[in-house]
């Protein structure tokens, strides 16, 4: 079923061009569990075929306004239908409870970086506009993070289908190879992307004022002592 629904979906890339690969990515960035790793790097291999309708950095772009696409949808879902709705019916599209509860908790450790770091990280990548949503981030900034943490995702991909296309020609003949290949590589991304937020996190850690310190602050706040 998974080989059907991959081949179903790289057929809409080949078909529609752009718009397939809008489409799917913002699906990817919604409830429907799309791997971007079927989307971008099919497209880029394509596009640097000699013939090509498309060209790399237009699938870069569609895959960027997609996911932002997504995204809004799922942020506006979260603001205007509420969390009770979402814990009890999230289930049936795959959002059961404790895996939004995670997002949640992501969301408030890391804020709006929380949501740029998300879109090179699995499961937290296609959940993370819920919780923003729910916590009524600024949407200015969630638009901010959530679109320049998709276009160096999809450019991330787009160079990944490059170089694996180039490596293998007729990889795009079976779905499973390319899909491991891709994987394999963008591995070391995800990886690279951890760090960065660990070191995030160490510097929030390292910069926090210090509980003397603000309590001294507060002490000699205007009114304090009445």
């Amino acid at each position: 079923m998974l080989h059907d629904l991959i081949v179903t979906w790289m057929s809409w890339v080949e078909q529609w061009g752009y718009w397939g690969v809008g489409l799917l990515m913002a699906m990817e960035s919604s409830i429907l569990p799309v791997p971007s790793e079927v989307v971008v790097p099919p497209a880029a291999i394509m596009a640097a075929q000699p013939d090509a309708q498309m060209s790399f950095w237009g699938v870069v772009i569609a895959g960027t306004v997609g996911s932002y696409v997504g995204s809004v949808i799922m942020y506006l879902c979260a603001l205007l239908i509420g969390r009770p709705f979402i814990y009890r019916f999230g289930k049936y599209f795959f959002m059961p409870p404790h895996k939004v509860e995670s997002a949640e908790l992501f969301m408030k450790r890391y804020s709006t970086a929380g949501i740029f770091f998300s879109r090179f990280l699995p499961v937290i990548r296609h959940l993370i506009s819920l919780p923003a949503g729910l916590a009524r981030v600024n949407f200015l900034s969630f638009s901010a993070a959530t679109i320049t943490g998709s276009a160096m995702w999809c450019a991330v991909l787009a160079w990944f289908g490059d170089k694996v296309g180039k490596e293998h020609p007729n990889i795009l003949a079976s779905p499973e190879q390319l899909i491991s290949a891709v994987k394999a590589e963008s591995h070391l991304i995800v990886l690279a992307v951890l760090m960065l937020a660990a070191l995030y996190v160490l510097m929030k850690f390292l910069t926090r004022p210090k509980k003397s310190t603000a309590s001294a602050e507060q002490a000699d706040a205007p009114g304090a002592d009445k």
